[in-house]
């Protein structure tokens, strides 16, 4: 039985619920995913999603953060809060004859968080620490700085992990007020499945969403990528050269061609040995150990990136090349070889993309969150596979705006 679309009403609130009988294994996974809450929300305080999640995994008052740990640690139970830059997450797996000591665990939690001074500082002392490390972490520096110069003067600009002038800044009232707006009704989708009935699932999910108030929702705004090309240079002390590059992508969640981007994808970047930039950049020159692209679709935004590293004394050539790889790509597209070579690879490899009842559930929540029927994955591959070389090349041609491509270098 593969995963249906129902609801659940609560407070006159009528939530999604995303559900997939598997008895397989004795098991249950479930997640609540509030949407629009991730750290888009942020606002003036970049990193206050992450930090509030985290927070939410400091346990409840009456257990605190060792005591709720060692009840989820003797039954078993995997829990965890996590946020992405849309969503954020409650997520729990379990044996079957766990699953209720899991669910009032949770409710517990919702019911008395931790949200107390010594475990604010905890995880402040923590987070500080984390974000001074990546200092030094010149993927990361490269990484946020492209962001910068794609998602200027958009919440999207700032890392998610917030910067240590913001982290400063978040007090414990910040994020009792980021949890109360987000953690609502509204804004809830349930996904659940296992070794258990769609009944159950209701009875037992509807513990943990009666803790939660109405509260507001409103759409994601969507962002388009900045088109201006820029380049951002940082010197530190590195015997490599962190080159990450990245331009808009005119392409959304909802539009029908994104089967056709990820073969092009695939093909350009994606692909690992066999992809051209890594044909190009690797292979034929030997210039870094890896070169990788790939298309970022999603509700709030999208845009084309990638990267690699390279000795010091190659920087200029490997950005010359990736240039040029890009430019030729877009306006000669790809060979029938590659097509077929994609083709194999992302028809071959649909069953290991599919095994566990987490991968399912997974993937059944994003056809839902973009907007499309369960079950659309499959569709999507059967157009995959009857795609011609004539149309994956007019759709290569009409997006020439990831030619505009700007760099984020960090070097000596």
């Amino acid at each position: 039985m593969g995963a249906v679309l129902d609801s659940i009403k609560i407070k006159g609130v009528e939530i999604p619920l995303i559900f997939e009988k598997s008895d397989a294994l004795p098991i249950v996974s479930m997640q609540i995913i509030f949407q629009k809450s991730g750290s888009i929300e942020d606002k003036n305080l970049p990193g206050l999603a992450k930090f509030s999640a985290k927070m939410l995994n400091q346990g409840t008052k009456s257990l605190g953060n060792v005591g709720f740990a060692n009840r989820l640690e003797q039954k078993a139970i995997n829990f965890g809060v996590s946020c992405g830059i849309e969503t954020f997450v409650l997520e729990m797996s379990s044996l079957k004859d766990e699953y209720k000591a899991g669910i009032n665990l949770i409710s517990l939690l919702l019911q008395e968080p931790n949200l107390t001074p010594k475990a604010f500082e905890k995880v402040k002392i923590n987070s500080l620490g984390y974000l001074s490390r990546k200092e030094d972490d010149f993927d990361y520096v490269a990484a946020i700085n492209l962001k910068k110069i794609l998602f200027k003067d958009t919440p999207l600009e700032y890392p998610s992990y917030g910067t240590i002038e913001s982290l400063e800044k978040i007090t414990l009232k910040d994020v009792k007020n980021f949890l109360k707006e987000h953690l609502v009704l509204k804004r809830a989708i349930v996904v659940i499945g296992g070794d258990l009935s769609l009944k159950e699932a209701k009875d037992s999910i509807k513990k943990i969403l009666l803790k939660l108030e109405v509260g507001e929702f409103e759409p994601l705004k969507f962002y388009d990528a900045n088109s201006k090309q820029e380049t951002k240079l940082v010197k530190k002390d590195t015997k490599q050269a962190y080159i990450y590059f990245g331009s808009p992508y005119y392409l959304k969640v909802e539009d029908d061609d994104n089967y056709k981007a990820r073969v092009a994808s695939f093909i350009l970047g994606t692909g690992g040995f066999g992809s051209r930039l890594m044909e190009e950049i690797r292979v034929k020159r030997g210039l870094a150990y890896s070169a990788y692209s790939r298309v970022n679709i999603n509700r709030s935004h999208s845009y084309f990136s990638g990267y690699l590293q390279t000795k010091l004394k190659s920087q200029d050539e490997a950005i010359k090349i990736v240039k040029e790889v890009i430019k030729d790509f877009v306006e000669k597209g790809a060979t029938k070889k590659e097509l077929d070579a994609a083709k194999k690879f992302l028809l071959g490899s649909e069953p290991l993309r599919n095994e566990t009842l987490s991968q399912r559930l997974s993937r059944a929540f994003n056809e839902y969150y973009r907007g499309k029927p369960l079950g659309f994955s499959k569709e999507e591959l059967k157009k995959i596979e009857t795609l011609t070389l004539e149309e994956l090349n007019s759709f290569i041609r009409s997006h020439p705006e990831i030619i505009n491509l700007s760099f984020s270098i960090v070097t000596k």
